[in-house]
């Protein structure tokens, strides 16, 4: 693969998961909405992940791969929180992003089933 194109499959992987860890290093993101504060920060962390697999998808080009990768940066992303003062390390949260990115890599494969991916150039 040259240069330019695994750039420009893994570019938006590494700022997306930049952004990730911006959001992660943040003290405290309470809107101080009660239980819809809480609605809100799960369906964002859903929401984020299922952004990061469909991105892995397109990087990666198999389901299994980009799946486990994005497990294992939801478990890095929680250990990371631990070291952030008003963070906590939440399993939880790691089985909500897994549904996300279950839930982004299926949109993708559901939506692009008979043509490629963008910025790949066969159907995966």
């Amino acid at each position: 693969m040259p240069s330019s194109r695994a750039l420009s499959l893994w570019l938006p992987v590494i700022v997306w998961a930049a952004v990730i860890f911006t959001f992660s290093s943040i003290p405290s993101l309470g809107t101080g909405l009660g239980v819809w504060d809480t609605i809100l920060r799960k369906g964002a962390h859903m929401t984020e992940y299922a952004i990061l697999g469909l991105l892995l998808l397109r990087a990666m080009g198999r389901e299994l791969p980009a799946f486990a990768v994005g497990i294992g940066y939801a478990i890095t992303d929680e250990i990371h929180q631990h070291f952030v003062r008003g963070r906590h390390t939440s399993p939880i949260d790691v089985v909500i992003d897994t549904l996300g990115l279950a839930i982004g890599i299926f949109l993708v494969r559901r939506l692009f089933r008979t043509r490629p991916l963008p910025g790949t150039s066969h159907a995966q």
